[in-house]
């Protein structure tokens, strides 16, 4: 897809998604090597076209699952940077009240079903939400986030069977980023691209290059119009890479798994670089629009900051509140 085939607000609207999740990340890799931020951090700089590309083809009555790494998937899915900030220091105010912490972040409000610490635990949340949506006639779709590794998981092919079956309206995202934790895709996976796992369900598979965010957003598109129709769900394997390791300052206990030059050539083909590039080349986007745009999101960034370290620790009274088994 050409930029110029987008109307004006639809291209700003997907930088200033993508640029808010690579703020977000970077500002959690500073918060963590600080010492403000409990538990781990999942970073997904560099994956920001796949959430940006597949969230921006979706009503917000729509639903997803997301993952482990999935801060990039919530902000497009229009979650807020307060509650979400202050869910990840463990703060009152956070989406979960600070006891679902950067792993297991969930709105209900916003059609989202939960990160998920659980490799491949998403995957039949989301099948369920498209068997409630097509049992209501609502029209609604569901889209499940998961990465390579949980490709290989029995969730994913138990999903996929049932939905082929009752032809649910459901999304499989594959965020391919070649990594499964510290072993590489080429070792844990029998083909070099996922989508064609699709046809031994006969359900439609697309591979698209997920460091394109044009090209991300129109596969995604035609794969919720089919759902809408009726016509089932679609596997979309996004290829993409993460920057950082499985997990921030993984350097400190994991001995280097990566080979030399891999991360510095995937900055070569950075998502928002691309992006950027191609807003500038339609003619009718500006330079200055663009840098406004970045500015903007590092206040509020900011300003989510503060708020979070403000924000008051939930009080030992709520460790009896929402607990549902």
């Amino acid at each position: 897809m050409d930029a110029g085939q987008l109307p004006k607000e639809k291209l700003f609207s997907l930088y200033r998604t993508m640029t808010t999740i690579r703020g977000f990340e970077e500002k959690l890799v500073e918060l963590f090597f600080s010492g403000q931020i409990p538990g781990f951090v999942h970073s997904s700089v560099g994956q920001e076209a796949v959430a940006t590309g597949v969230c921006a083809a979706l009503e917000s009555s729509d639903s997803i699952t997301s993952t482990h790494r999935g801060h990039g998937h919530l902000i497009a899915k229009g979650g807020k940077l307060r509650p979400m900030m202050a869910e990840i220091f463990g703060k009152l105010p956070g989406y979960c009240k600070g006891k679902g912490g950067s792993m297991h972040i969930v709105s209900y409000d916003l059609g989202i079903f939960g990160a998920n610490g659980i490799v491949g635990a998403g995957i039949p949340i989301a099948t369920g939400a498209a068997l409630a949506a097509k049992m209501r006639g609502d029209h609604r779709v569901a889209v499940a986030f998961f990465g390579d590794g949980a490709s290989n998981e029995g969730t994913f092919h138990e999903s996929l069977n049932l939905a082929a079956i009752w032809k649910l309206p459901v999304l499989y995202v594959c965020e391919n980023n070649q990594y499964g934790e510290f072993t590489p895709a080429s070792e844990s996976t029998s083909v070099p691209d996922i989508a064609v796992r699709a046809q031994g369900y006969g359900i439609a598979g697309v591979t698209v290059d997920g460091n394109d965010v044009l090209a991300v957003y129109e596969q995604t598109a035609l794969a919720v119009e089919r759902a809408r129709r009726g016509d089932g769900p679609t596997l979309l394997e996004a290829k993409t890479c993460r920057w950082e390791g499985h997990v921030v300052g993984e350097q400190a206990f994991v001995p280097e798994y990566r080979p030399a030059g891999e991360v510095e050539k995937a900055r070569q083909l950075c998502p928002i670089d691309r992006l950027r590039t191609a807003l500038l080349a339609t003619g009718f986007v500006e330079e200055a629009e663009l840098d406004r745009i970045r500015a903007e999101a590092e206040r509020e960034l900011d300003d989510a900051v503060a708020f979070a370290q403000a924000a008051p620790r939930p009080g030992p009274e709520e460790a009896l509140t929402d607990v549902f088994a």
